[in-house]
């Protein structure tokens, strides 16, 4: 992969058009955020852009892309994917497309793309969208600045996790000097939850696994869990952060069953461990401090197949 600059990029943008850009699978905030603001900003300055429809777009963010979606690429569409670590994380539907160019802040990310940025000093791949924006001369909206503020902020937890650094506030005040209505955008991501999710909530606390006296947790979360507790995706969007949120705990494990019988991991950690290094060798990737990987098995033999990773890292 051709490696490119913030300025370099914003080139790249300005002399091209028709673009079609691509998020990630099971969306979070910062690959739905940094798709709307960057189709916004092209938009503004009289491209032709467009988002590919991503049929796990959950409610929470489906009203950033209104308006902004295709559900099929566009003859010959400048392909651009933003927040996606793998060729296999890209949204369904977008698996087979050639990426032109890719914006992500994955240290794990090996540039599937002809071209593009990976900036693993990024708290959010919303920091490098913004950078490229400003860079083309757009002028932010309100829309785009709210957009890039769920990107960052739902990367950092409200910006409490590790990776928030000075460039990623100077970034969130940008964003609040367009006009982004940052109260309303915390309340609705951090501060309101579900009676489903309490429900949950309560299950997972009866049924945490707690060792290295309580330094390392593992969630375990059944689907039949799930289907009595009634949460949405929208619900489980944050799930990993539960046990990382008990005292004491610096590394936590959350497993969950995908549509076709997998185990998906999410794995979270303080600086003192690293989520990412675990997840390579579940065959994963992600940050130090956050990080995932899917298993082909049940989440009883995932379960063991990651205590033998953390005896062998000598975290065990």
């Amino acid at each position: 992969m051709q490696k490119l600059t913030i300025e370099e990029t914003a080139r790249f943008f300005l002399a091209r058009d028709g673009f079609l850009i691509l998020t990630h699978r099971r969306p979070d905030g910062d690959t739905a955020g940094c798709a709307a603001a960057l189709c916004r900003g092209l938009r503004s300055l009289g491209k032709e852009a467009y988002i590919l429809r991503n049929p796990q777009l959950t409610a929470r963010y489906q009203p950033y892309h209104r308006g902004l979606t295709v559900a099929a690429p566009p003859e010959d569409s400048v392909i651009v994917s933003v927040d996606v670590a793998s060729p296999g994380m890209l949204c369904p539907g977008a698996e087979k497309l050639p990426v032109e160019l890719l914006l992500d802040h994955h240290g794990s990310n090996l540039g599937f793309a002809y071209r593009g940025i990976v900036d693993s000093g990024a708290a959010a791949c919303g920091e490098i969208v913004l950078r490229v924006l400003l860079a083309m001369g757009v002028r932010l909206d309100k829309a785009m600045a709210e957009a890039l503020y769920v990107a960052l902020s739902t990367d950092t937890g409200c910006f409490r996790y590790a990776n928030t650094t000075a460039r990623t506030l100077r970034a969130a005040a940008a964003c609040l000097e367009a006009g982004a209505n940052a109260y309303a955008i915390n309340r609705a991501l951090f501060e309101t939850v579900r009676p489903a999710r309490m429900r949950l909530n309560a299950y997972l606390s009866q049924h945490m696994e707690l060792l290295r006296n309580g330094k390392v947790a593992l969630c375990l979360i059944p689907l039949l869990a799930e289907r009595e507790a009634g949460v949405t995706e929208d619900d489980m969007e944050d799930i990993s952060n539960f046990p990382r949120n008990l005292e004491g705990v610096e590394l936590a494990v959350t497993f969950r069953t995908t549509e076709n019988g997998d185990t998906k991991l999410s794995i979270r950690a303080t600086p003192a461990y690293d989520a990412a290094a675990i997840a390579l060798a579940l065959g994963g990737g992600g940050h130090r401090g956050a990080a995932g990987a899917t298993l082909s098995c049940d989440q009883a033999q995932a379960r063991k197949m990651v205590l033998a990773v953390l005896e062998k890292q000598g975290i065990l």
